[in-house]
């Protein structure tokens, strides 16, 4: 009895083994489905994080692209600006230039207006001045036109009255 004793309690024990294996083994199918589950969604993650990954790289190769033309650009734009100011600093000096010609011409102006001014003063007198010699000059040619009508004239009388004494004395030596 005491052999079937300890078979009963080795077959219960055995059972009690089972069901504890059983369960375990349940639990243990029930934890790998769950971890395949996982497995089939940290996959799925995955696959999801490789394509997002592919997408940013390509991204990034865009990027990096756009950032070198953008560079370029960059470059070529502050070459511009250096030349630009450049040529402000040029423009500047010609502006300083047309200025400081500018007032010496205005200066000029002036002076000019001044002698202008002078000028046709003088240009007035000396138009006065000849006008006035110009009648003076037609006065004294009317006087001479009529000193030498009167030349003539006392020409003539001088000439009769010498033909006349040619002929008185003629006359005279003749008789």
């Amino acid at each position: 009895t005491q052999k079937l004793d300890k078979a009963a309690t080795a077959a219960d024990d055995s059972d009690r083994m089972r069901k504890v294996l059983e369960n375990r083994a349940i639990q243990d199918e029930e934890r790998m489905g769950k971890l395949e589950e996982e497995l089939k969604g940290a996959r799925n993650q995955a696959e999801d994080a490789d394509k997002k990954y592919e997408e940013v790289q390509k991204r990034l190769q865009q990027v990096e692209s756009e950032l070198e033309r953008a560079e370029e650009r960059a470059e070529v734009g502050e070459i511009k600006i250096v030349e630009l100011e450049e040529e402000l600093r040029v423009v500047a000096n010609n502006l300083k230039s047309l200025e400081v010609s500018e007032e010496k011409a205005n200066q000029r102006e002036v002076s000019y207006k001044e002698q202008i001014k002078t000028l046709s003063a003088k240009l007035k007198q000396a138009e006065a001045r000849a006008e006035f010699s110009e009648r003076s000059v037609q006065k004294l040619q009317t006087e001479v036109d009529r000193l030498e009508d009167e030349l003539v004239g006392e020409q003539e009388k001088y000439k009769a009255i010498t033909e006349e004494l040619e002929q008185t004395f003629a006359e005279m030596s003749g008789y």
